[in-house]
C-alpha cells in the first residue's frame, strides 16, 4: 500500500492500517501459529486460572447421598505488556536526485522512501516478537539485551523439565526418550487436547539426531519418501511421538536456539499460548482494542523531512509452562 505523507487529513488510524496491510516477515513460530493475538484494552493482562481436579467417582446405594464434587484451586497472576517503539526520519535531502530502485530515470519521492522506512522499521518488529515468541517457548521472555521480561517457570510455579537425550552414546534408547517427552506434555495439559507434540532444534541437534544408529534406518526412509516429493526432511521429522524441526533463526548475531538445544510444546492446543496486545500510548487510543502494530508521522520544522513513529504492544504468553520441555543432544 503506498503512503502519501504529505496527503491532508492523513491520520493515525490511516498510518496504522496502513502499515498492518504491509507484508509481513514472518517467521516460523508465527506460521505454526501457536500465539493467537488477542486484543487487550490496557497494558497489563491478568490471567485466571482455575486448575481443575479430576478424580474417579464413588458408587452410593440407589436413593443414598451423592459424593460432593470437589473444586480447583484458582489463581489470579497479572503480566505488564512490553512496549517496543521505534522510530526513523526521512529527510528531504535524502531524496533529491535519488533514483527510484529497481528503475533507470525515475526518481525516489518521498513518499517511496516513506513506504520503504516503514516496511523496514516492520520487519525489525516482527523478527523482535518472533525472538520473544521463540524464547516465551523456553519458558523465559526475553528483551533485546537478554534482560529477562517475565519468567513464566517462576510465575506459575513450575519446575522445567528437561531430557537429556544423550546422542553421542550409541546405546541410548533415543524412542523411550521421546516418549518421556510426549508423556510429560500429555500429562501436564490438564485434560485440554492436543494435535501432536513439535519439536523446534538446532542443527547440532538435529544432525546428532538423525545420524543416531536407533535412528537413522527410520530417518532413511522417511526421507527416501519426502525426496520423492521434493521436500526437506528438517522442516519436519517424525519419531516416537515427536515431530522434529531444525530451526536455524539469527538476529543481531543472536541465535534463537543454542547449539545442541531443543525445544518442546504442543500444538493444536485452545489455551496454552496467547499473544497479548496492548494499546498504542497516544492520546486517542488511550482504552481502546489494541492492534498488533501503529504507525504515527509528523513533518519536521519548515517540512524538510518526516518523523516516523512505529511500535507493537505485544507479550506472548504460555499459560501452561509446564508443557514445554527443554531437550539436551548430549
Amino acid at each position: 500500500m503506498m503512503i502519501d505523507p504529505f496527503k491532508d487529513g492523513y491520520s493515525l488510524t490511516q498510518l496504522s492500517q496502513a502499515i498492518n496491510v504491509l507484508p509481513n516477515m514472518y517467521g516460523r513460530i508465527n506460521e505454526l501459529g501457536l500465539f493467537t493475538f488477542r486484543a487487550q484494552s490496557t497494558n497489563t493482562v491478568t490471567v485466571e486460572m482455575n486448575n481443575g481436579v479430576l478424580s474417579l467417582v464413588q458408587t452410593t446405594p440407589w436413593g443414598g447421598p451423592a459424593p460432593k464434587s470437589k473444586s480447583g484451586k484458582r489463581a489470579v497472576r497479572s503480566f505488564s505488556v512490553p512496549h517496543t517503539p521505534l522510530e526513523d526520519t526521512v529527510m528531504a535531502a535524502d531524496v533529491i536526485g535519488v533514483r527510484a530502485f529497481g528503475t533507470e530515470n525515475t526518481l525516489e519521492t518521498v513518499a517511496i522512501k516513506v513506504n520503504e522506512k516503514l516496511q523496514s522499521m516492520k520487519n525489525k518488529i516482527d523478527q523482535t516478537m518472533e525472538w520473544r515468541k521463540m524464547s516465551a517457548l523456553k519458558g523465559v521472555v526475553l528483551d533485546a539485551d537478554n534482560s529477562v521480561i517475565e519468567d513464566y517457570f517462576a510465575a506459575f510455579g513450575v519446575v522445567k523439565k528437561t531430557v537429556n537425550f544423550v546422542l553421542g552414546n550409541a546405546n541410548t534408547d533415543v524412542r523411550a526418550k521421546c516418549m518421556e517427552v510426549v508423556r510429560h506434555i500429555e500429562d501436564n495439559l490438564k485434560g485440554e487436547s492436543m494435535l501432536r507434540a513439535h519439536v523446534l532444534v538446532s542443527q547440532e541437534f538435529f544432525d546428532a539426531l538423525v545420524s543416531h544408529s536407533k535412528v537413522k534406518e527410520a530417518y532413511a526412509n522417511y526421507s527416501e519418501a519426502a525426496q520423492r516429493i521434493g521436500g526437506d526432511m528438517r522442516k519436519g521429522f517424525s519419531f516416537g511421538g515427536l515431530t522434529f524441526e531444525e530451526y536455524r533463526g539469527v538476529v543481531d548475531g543472536k541465535r534463537f536456539i543454542e547449539a545442541g538445544d531443543g525445544h518442546a510444546f504442543p500444538i493444536g492446543t485452545s489455551e496454552t499460548f496467547s499473544n497479548f496486545g496492548a494499546p498504542a500510548d497516544f492520546v486517542e487510543t488511550v482504552n481502546t482494542l489494541a492492534l498488533p502494530y501503529y504507525a504515527r508521522q509528523q513533518n519536521k520544522d519548515f517540512n524538510r523531512g518526516i518523523d516516523l513513529h512505529v511500535q507493537a504492544n505485544q507479550l506472548p504468553l504460555v499459560n501452561r509452562p509446564a508443557t514445554i520441555v527443554e531437550l539436551k543432544a548430549a
